[in-house]
């Protein structure tokens, strides 16, 4: 085996799954439910024909534009190193951040159910979101490999555990008298379930990830589409046999009470008290994890931006051998984690990630004939990724104001900092 080609098939679905299953899940299924209601399979699986249309995007660009820059390469391929594709790639960057924050806020939620340090609830969720972002900054300073190992064993763990946790659940519905909350008439409208799926999109994101690894696939041609593809599925299956059983197994009104741990709830009526601590620790282990990996991924990206000249030279520069973007993207965490809510994180997010995917099914579409894609698939995945995005803004404006004038200042933010940074850097 070319030692170069180090990453197996295995190993890519291992990073999409990775990606995907990380804090999104436990972050956002108490506010699917809440949106959607008796829907929310069905919100999972609007998000989830979106993902699968991207990753179609995503595999073909990836075989022939293989660079560990990923989505940055892409768009740079696409539009050319501009105002556009600077502005959009620090949407990328600004939606790790809040990708962060999101997990952060889902470990912080979750762990005060299993310690108490001060004895207030509130006050114990912001000492745990800070904690375990300082914590992740420290093993990501002090080595990668650890990092590594950390992704790997996650990864199994809390696959075990939400598969085992899917099938006492399916056993469990039967007899469940809360089946019935899953019956047509109590879905929220078309255009509702449609708006939960696309808050709750930032569940999906993650799978781009395998772009990243593909300069060191073996044989890309036919493990790339392979390693999108199972891994998307999958995950598409489980968020939404997650999502029936979260709906079959509590009362709507337990859900919106545990709204913020709400998988850990789920887990109650099959094995008591016990599954609550066992659901709860696997939140804790995939969202730390996910922490982990998305820190160096954020780092990572704004470092690529400083390179191709979409952010200040001074992003490359090294501070304790990693780059300054890694302390800008932690400081960043902290603030947007700690000061907004659950609603405005994942709105933000989906909104960012949509804009994102909309563009590159986009590219992919323009450069259809190079490479091999069909172009109808390619555009259907960037009018679908659109839609969503303008659904999601104009839907969430009525009932989560704040979440979409922070969404869109932050769009904005990075298309008007990069214009500016570009005519500085020409005047000079």
């Amino acid at each position: 085996m070319n030692k170069n080609k180090s990453i197996q098939l295995k190993d890519a679905i291992a990073i999409g799954i990775g990606g995907m299953v990380g804090g999104g899940i436990f972050a956002v299924l108490g506010l699917a439910v809440s949106l959607a209601k008796g829907g929310t399979p069905i919100a999972f699986l609007f998000a989830g024909i979106i993902a699968v249309f991207t990753a179609y995007s995503y595999s073909k660009l990836s075989i022939t534009y293989p660079d560990r820059g990923g989505t940055v390469r892409f768009i740079n391929e696409g539009f050319g190193k501009g105002i556009f594709s600077g502005g959009i790639n620090n949407v990328l960057w600004i939606s790790y951040i809040i990708m962060l924050s999101l997990y952060a806020s889902a470990f912080g939620s979750y762990a005060p159910n299993l310690i108490s340090i001060t004895g207030t609830k509130s006050a114990d969720v912001h000492i745990f979101i800070s904690g375990v972002i300082l914590l992740a900054t420290l093993i990501n300073y002090y080595s990668l490999k650890v990092v590594g190992n950390i992704e790997s064993i996650a990864v199994l763990i809390k696959l075990f555990i939400l598969l085992a946790f899917v099938g006492l659940g399916i056993y469990g519905l039967f007899g469940n008298p809360n089946i019935t909350q899953l019956n047509p008439s109590n879905w929220e409208t078309p255009i509702k379930l449609i708006t939960g799926g696309m808050v709750i999109f930032v569940a999906y994101e993650g799978f781009e990830l395998i772009a990243n690894a593909v300069p060191d696939m073996e044989n890309p041609i036919k493990n790339v589409p392979k390693a999108y593809f199972i891994s998307v599925g999958f995950v598409v299956a489980l968020y939404i046999t997650i999502a029936i059983i979260t709906v079959g197994s509590l009362n709507f009104d337990v859900i919106a009470k545990a709204k913020d741990y709400v998988l850990a709830e789920a887990a109650k009526p099959l094995i008591g008290k016990l599954g609550f601590t066992i659901m709860t620790i696997a939140a804790l282990i995939s969202t730390f994890s996910a922490i982990n990996a998305t820190v160096y991924g954020g780092s990572r990206v704004s470092y690529e931006l400083a390179e191709d000249d979409e952010l200040p030279h001074a992003f490359t520069f090294q501070l304790w051998n990693k780059p300054i973007g890694l302390l800008i993207t932690v400081i960043l965490t902290l603030l947007t984690a700690n000061f907004l809510n659950l609603e405005s994180i994942s709105t933000s997010g989906s909104a960012g990630f949509l804009l994102i995917f909309s563009t590159v099914n986009f590219i992919a579409f323009k450069k259809a004939k190079k490479i091999g894609a069909s172009k109808l698939n390619c555009l259907l995945g960037a009018i679908l990724s659109f839609t969503a995005f303008i659904v999601l803004i104009i839907q969430q404006f009525s009932s989560n104001r704040k979440g979409v004038i922070i969404s869109l200042g932050i769009i904005s933010t990075c298309f008007i900092m990069e214009w500016i940074y570009k005519k500085t850097e020409k005047n000079k």
